[in-house]
């Protein structure tokens, strides 16, 4: 018997996928000791020996339903079916349907090659006029291995229902990301103890996170994350711990390089980021305003600074400016950031808008 939640096979930069499925297979584990994940969002069981205890597969799926959709807070779909073999399963569960035992070839006869994930061997078979699995089935099996090699010959065992697993259908990081969000793991880089060996500090500290996301949810622990952007304020964001890294999504992130940011602030990024930036005034050695020009260059050297109309500092160096232009699809905005050292030691960052200077942050 298959389980399938389609709102959880893929992971959000949140972490809340995982979280939940993780809860899916401790409410379905409650009904079926056997419970095995095979991918994010789905899990298998025998089905024989809880449906003899409910009283039917029929009375197990209604049972089993209901325990996924209390864990999930009743938010579905949940797909559940039953079939000879993973793959006619995880279809099964897909159709929402219970096929009788040795009725799976017969099941499989009317999907589309598509559900063998082999693109290449569907394009060629309906070149040919194949459209089905009981169509490809039914071709004889010496003709496939002399016309489409090994991997057809599974493919074709799989759509008799000879065999009933093709590989691909698992996920082997599946039980590590599990173990992850459930504590079981630390989520961060584990730190050398005294002897040079890995700390116990941190396996202990990732059970008692988890233990508490579990009882007060995934949002009660948080954790700072430096992400993609150009504005400092929006590169740093606080998520639910265990979330995954960006870039470690697999086959999304993980495959496809970084966004451009053109203006971004170059590294160091400022200690504190303010919410609510404070004008400041920056002017050159005459006292005139120092303004950045449509080519995004300074007008002057800056030579004082005052910050929220307090007293007015020396500027002893700066860097900069780096100009930005935003959302021209809705009211372009531009702004130019720049940093600036103050005679005391003191860097900051600023930033021109509208004529007017921000102060957006300091350095350590």
């Amino acid at each position: 018997m298959a389980v399938c939640c389609p709102l959880l096979q893929h992971e959000g930069e949140r972490g809340e996928e995982a979280r939940r499925f993780s809860l899916v297979l401790r409410a379905a584990d409650e009904l079926c000791p056997w419970v095995e994940p095979v991918a994010l969002g789905s899990c298998t069981l025998p089905a024989r020996g809880p449906s003899r205890f409910f009283g039917g597969e029929a009375r197990l799926v209604d049972q089993l339903g209901a325990a996924v959709i209390g864990a999930l807070d009743g938010a579905g779909p949940v797909q559940i079916g039953a079939a000879d073999g993973l793959f006619a399963a995880l279809l099964a569960a897909r159709a929402g349907v219970i096929v009788p035992p040795g009725g799976s070839a017969t099941f499989l006869s009317s999907w589309s090659l598509a559900v063998l994930r082999r693109p290449d061997l569907a394009v060629t078979l309906q070149r040919l006029g194949i459209h089905t699995l009981g169509q490809f089935a039914a071709l004889p099996a010496r003709h496939v291995l002399a016309r489409f090699g090994g991997e057809a010959v599974l493919c074709h065992r799989v759509a008799r229902a000879e065999v009933g697993e093709l590989p691909g259908l698992r996920d082997p990081r599946i039980g590590h990301r599990l173990r992850e969000v459930r504590g079981e793991l630390p989520d961060v880089t584990p730190q050398a103890g005294f002897f040079g060996g890995t700390s116990a500090g941190d396996l202990r500290a990732a059970g008692a996170v988890a233990r508490l996301q579990a009882r007060l949810g995934p949002e009660a622990v948080l954790t700072g994350r430096l992400g993609e952007g150009r504005d400092p304020a929006d590169r740093g964001r606080l998520v639910p711990w265990g979330s995954r890294p960006e870039g470690r999504h697999p086959g999304r992130a993980a495959c496809r390089a970084p966004a451009p940011w053109p203006g971004r602030l170059p590294p160091p990024s400022p200690m504190v980021v303010l919410g609510d930036p404070l004008a400041a005034e920056l002017v050159d050695r005459a006292g005139r305003p120092v303004r950045v020009g449509a080519t995004g260059l300074l007008s002057d050297a800056p030579a004082r600074l005052s910050i929220a109309g307090g007293p007015w500092r020396q500027v002893r160096g700066w860097a900069g400016p780096w100009p930005a232009s935003e959302r021209w699809w809705s009211g372009r905005r531009r702004r130019a950031r720049l940093q600036v050292v103050d005679g005391g030691g003191e860097a900051v960052l600023l930033a021109a808008e509208r004529g007017r200077w921000w102060l957006e942050g300091r350095y350590d």
